[in-house]
């Protein structure tokens, strides 16, 4: 039998990818990352829930105590973004540094197998014309988080599989009750662990970002309100603002130096290009000269039609048919050809 390291979280999907492998003949062995105290998929209660999984399917189960890397290469680098007047987006993130990465190298290293399988909905295809790993989205555009794994390595494709990406939510549930899997009708988890473990995004942060109280300014410096800390808020935010206007106000700009939160009218919070930085090329080979695609630059919002200039030092310049409201500093600008994922990288902050 063909070994194949499956990571679980102790969701559904995990449990379906750990069920679908067992059934069709691999030799799967189950592994769960320890990445943090508290309730959540990614926590104790996960191991628990991923533990019964690997017994009910008569597999192996390790866990590897992740908890230090977690904290440097996520808690850190999200508590730092927001201090800094940035909103990241910790997943990509996750999966570069902290998921694949260093699963592919227990497995290698201590199991003796050399695939890692997840729950994951994406697609991924090797193209004999270009040489590379593809990743496309996943069948289920519903629950596509291709997203979420634009940074990951030409090496790491090599050696990862995606059962469910070829299927649809709804047909991961009929799985789980089929195979009678603990999981099956274990709810949804939220998109972010920290959120799910903490409550909120603004709880979590305020365990390591002091209050510092500011103002609220419009573009004109006018003053229309204070607030406890920029981190409490995101480009694009409307509610929750605290002030009021003739208009609905959203927050157009982040300012840690001077500590202000600067709102605007809808309009004042679209942008006609942006610059991105850190860019991973996936599924074709850095362009040298303009493309035309599309880009999401948020999980929740449909791709747009987009320009990409090539800029130096790996940077790119999009620009956008039509101006997009709410382009965030920190979060990913993920570039698409109909469901082949090109590549991504994250937005930087406007000069």
């Amino acid at each position: 039998m063909t070994p194949i390291t499956v990571g679980l979280s102790g969701g559904v999907d995990s449990s379906v990818a750990a069920a679908t492998l067992h059934h069709q003949g691999y030799q799967v062995i189950g592994l769960t990352l320890w990445l943090m105290k508290g309730k959540g998929q990614c926590c104790s209660e996960g191991m628990v829930d991923a533990a019964m999984i690997c017994e009910q399917l008569g597999v192996p189960h390790h866990v590897v105590d992740s908890r230090d890397l977690f904290q440097t290469q996520i808690v850190d680098y999200l508590v730092s973004g927001y201090e800094s007047g940035v909103t990241p987006l910790p997943c990509s993130q996750c999966n570069r540094t902290v998921k694949f990465a260093p699963m592919l190298n227990y497995a290698k290293g201590e199991l003796g197998c050399d695939r890692v399988a997840t729950g994951h909905y994406a697609r991924i295809r090797y193209d004999e014309a270009s040489g590379r790993y593809q990743l496309l989205r996943a069948v289920d555009q519903r629950k596509d988080q291709s997203y979420f794994l634009y940074d990951l390595s030409q090496t790491l494709l090599a050696h990862i599989h995606f059962p469910l990406g070829e299927i649809t939510k709804d047909e991961t549930r009929q799985i789980a009750a089929q195979y009678n899997l603990t999981t099956a009708t274990k709810p949804e988890s939220q998109d972010l662990c920290l959120v799910e473990s903490h409550g909120s995004m603004r709880s979590f942060l305020d365990q390591y970002i002091n209050q510092k109280e500011g103002k609220i300014v419009d573009q004109a410096g006018n003053v229309l309100g204070t607030h406890q800390g920029i981190h409490h808020y995101t480009i694009g935010q409307r509610k929750g603002l605290g002030v009021s206007a003739p208009e609905p106000l959203y927050v157009m700009k982040l300012d840690p130096v001077m500590n202000q939160v600067v709102v605007g009218s809808r309009q004042d919070a679209t942008q006609a290009d942006c610059t991105v930085q850190r860019v991973n090329w996936v599924s074709i080979a850095e362009p040298s000269t303009p493309i035309r695609c599309q880009v999401r630059v948020r999980y929740r919002t449909p791709p747009v039609p987009v320009n990409v200039i090539p800029l130096e030092t790996g940077r790119i310049k999009l620009v956008f048919d039509d101006p997009q409201f709410g382009v965030t500093p920190g979060q990913a600008a993920v570039l698409y050809q109909d469901d082949l994922l090109l590549g991504g990288g994250i937005i930087e902050r406007p000069a």
